[in-house]
């Protein structure tokens, strides 16, 4: 007698892309995205910053992505907005001024890097959905030349979404980034 179909054992999903590469905190950071955004913004908006936050419109929605999210290669300026503090003494929102930084590659594949600074993102862009990307990366530190592999080093290791909020605007989003704050916002606008 021949087994059922049924009972014929599969073979297990392949995965392919970000889901690929990404590290298990890195996966549990993604999966609670929203809950760093929500704790994220209460506490900015505790601490005084509410006007701020409703001046960025678009930019601090946790709702706001639209269809389309992969940005066009190019120079583009970027700052962070830091939300929500990890510990006493730092603040629960602070708005960074413009820096450089760069997307580049055709065919899909995308990669971002913060041009200038101490603190220097940098990393792949990968696609995930039609109102989201998943960016994957490390924290350049100081005058290092290149950062460490993705995966080699939690502390540095960085996991977000890049979604577009408007025409000509973008946002990576990092929630419970290593660092300072629960949320990390950095806003891309084309250079022209």
């Amino acid at each position: 007698m021949l087994p059922s179909p049924l009972a014929v054992p599969s073979a297990p999903p392949q995965v392919s892309g970000w889901r690929a590469v990404a590290t298990e905190a890195d996966r549990a950071r993604l999966r609670n995205w929203r809950t760093a955004w929500m704790d994220a913004l209460a506490k900015a908006r505790n601490a005084g910053a509410g006007m701020r936050i409703v001046a960025q419109g678009a930019l601090l929605a946790p709702d706001a992505a639209l269809v389309d999210p992969a940005p066009p290669p190019g120079d583009y300026r970027c700052r962070v907005i830091k939300l929500g503090a990890q510990s006493a003494g730092l603040p629960d929102y602070i708005a960074y001024p413009y820096f450089a930084c760069r997307i580049a590659g055709a065919d899909g594949e995308r990669s971002l890097r913060k041009l200038d600074g101490s603190q220097r993102p940098a990393g792949l862009i990968y696609p995930d959905s039609d109102r989201r990307m998943i960016f994957l990366g490390t924290m350049v530190l100081g005058d290092e030349k290149r950062g460490l592999a993705y995966g080699r080093d939690a502390d540095r290791d960085m996991v977000g979404l890049v979604e577009r909020v408007g025409p000509r605007r973008w946002r990576l989003v990092l929630p419970y980034p290593r660092w300072e704050s629960t949320l990390d916002v950095i806003e891309l606008l084309p250079r022209d």
